[in-house]
């Protein structure tokens, strides 16, 4: 009999207990899923404790089990500490073996520096306190806790050079960025690759993109906009993301190439070049 590793965070709980009751009501997750109104797929990410039901999902997973309120009232006390659009994919990067991210126009945020995630939060925050800023770049930093496992995620970062040469905080926070992320890759730690400008047109000119894969579970991809992201579980969806990362990988500069061009690009910030 396959034995279940025990729930160690909040969310895993939630999952687990999610299981639990659905097994006692005799559903499966597709049937569970049907009940919902979602796929099989994402109750199984519910189990797994990698994302949560939104409120909705909750109150019908709570009539489908006859749990009287009891999901959505545990719900409430879940809330994630990043913006609604970006929490559930939030939690599923800490839980990837494997992701696969695109960046069009901004340095990914797991590689932020502090001071590249301040002048970001700066740039659309008209009314703002130190406080409210401090606490903004504390949750922004904090998601490069992912590095610190020296093999997983194993981290696959393609950059549009526009990421380079937008000059966000200054060109010496331009500098330092630069050099952490060329740092990162050096050291085996991630896998750089550069779209460069004279590529043209290329697959994922109109949005970033993060694909995610898990050891035990069905692959998804993320799409960001302003003020509003996407995460998809639909095969055919991730199945068409990845070819298109894919296809942009294909028109990108070698990692060696990429490398090179990060670091001239960070010591032409540093200098003050154009």
């Amino acid at each position: 009999m396959e034995q279940r590793r025990k729930p160690r965070t909040p969310r895993e709980k939630y999952g687990e207990e999610l299981r639990l009751r659905r097994v006692a009501a005799g559903l499966t997750q597709e049937a569970l899923g049907d009940l919902v109104v979602c796929s099989p797929t994402l109750i199984s990410h519910f189990e797994a404790g990698r994302r949560l039901p939104k409120p909705d999902d909750a109150r019908r997973v709570d009539r489908a089990l006859g749990t009287d309120g009891f999901f959505a009232r545990w719900l409430e006390d879940l809330e994630s500490k990043y913006a609604d659009h970006f929490a559930s994919a939030a939690e599923l990067e800490k839980q990837a073996t494997l992701i696969e991210q695109f960046a069009l126009s901004l340095v990914p945020g797991v590689f932020q520096t502090p001071d590249y995630a301040r002048a970001l939060f700066q740039a659309y925050r008209p009314n703002h306190t130190a406080e409210e800023l401090d606490e903004a770049v504390v949750i922004r930093t904090k998601r490069s806790r992912l590095l610190d496992g020296p093999l997983n995620p194993v981290i696959w970062t393609l950059l549009d050079e526009a990421v380079l040469r937008r000059v966000v905080g200054g060109r010496q926070v331009m500098a330092e960025q630069l050099h952490k992320i060329a740092d990162l890759a050096e050291a085996g730690r991630i896998r750089l690759h550069v779209l460069p400008n004279s590529a043209g047109a290329h697959a994922l000119q109109q949005s970033l993109l993060t694909l995610m894969s898990f050891e035990d579970s069905a692959p998804v991809a993320y799409v960001e906009a302003f003020l509003t992201g996407n995460l998809m579980d639909d095969p055919s969806l991730v199945n068409s993301s990845r070819t298109a990362y894919a296809l942009a990988l294909s028109d990108a500069l070698s990692q060696q190439e990429s490398l090179a061009l990060v670091r001239s690009a960070a010591e032409e910030h540093a200098h003050g070049q154009q």
